[in-house]
This record gives structure tokens, sequence and C-alpha cells, in this order.
């Protein structure tokens, strides 16, 4: 099943919620966990996943992706069998598209399937 990606997203090692992130959750929405991406972040929510992502060369553009656990309509992990695989991909189909998710050597493939399960199975 080979779609083009409407996205392609890198997450590293886990780090604490971005303090400006606040300002974009809802009410009754609260962080969970965050991931560093190449330039910035991304933070799983109750409701969503946020990713920001800073541009340009001094950063001060940021373009904020906001993908809610109900959009998500499947997902799918791969790696090596090993805990922190560099090649490790989780894939989402969305209502939108098809957004593929990198882990950088940090990021702990079975956590992030984890937190997407958790997630997307409460959003229905």
């Amino acid at each position: 099943m080979e779609t083009a990606s409407i996205a392609a997203w890198t997450l590293m090692n886990e780090i604490p919620v971005p303090d400006d992130v606040r300002e974009l959750l809802v009410d009754g929405e609260q962080a969970v966990t965050a991931f560093k991406t190449f330039r910035d972040s991304a933070v799983f929510t109750t409701k969503r996943l946020i990713v920001r992502d800073a541009q340009g060369l001094t950063g001060k553009k940021v373009e904020i992706y906001s993908l809610p656990y109900s959009a998500i309509n499947m997902w799918s992990s791969e790696n090596a069998g090993k805990l922190f695989d560099v090649n490790a991909e989780i894939e989402l189909w969305t209502r939108a598209g098809h957004i593929k998710v990198k882990l950088g050597k940090g990021a702990d493939v079975r956590r992030i399937d984890q937190l997407i399960a958790w997630a997307v199975l409460n959003a229905r």
C-alpha cells in the first residue's frame, strides 16, 4: 500500500514539553510528552500531535502542524527489533493523507507506538 507522503517528520530523543506549547492547547487538553525534531519539537497531547517546525536561517518563522488523533485511520511501526533502531519508522494514514515519521537514535519505537495506540484508541 504505497501512497505519496504529505509530510515526513523525524523524532529524536524525548524532551521536556516546551513552555510555549501551552498557549496552543485548548480547554481540557494537556501535553503528555514531547520529542526533539531536527529544528524544533513534536508534542503528544491528550487530543492531537503538534509538530513545530522552525524555518529559515534564524528559525524565527515557525510552522505548526496539528494532527487530531481522530483523523488517524491506521498506523504501522517498523524496526529491526532493537530498542533504539536508527532506521525505525512510524507511518500514519490519515484523512488528509499519508505521514512518515522517522525515528532518530534516541527515540524508542515501542514507546511512540504505544503513545499513538493510546491516543487513537481513546479518541474514538
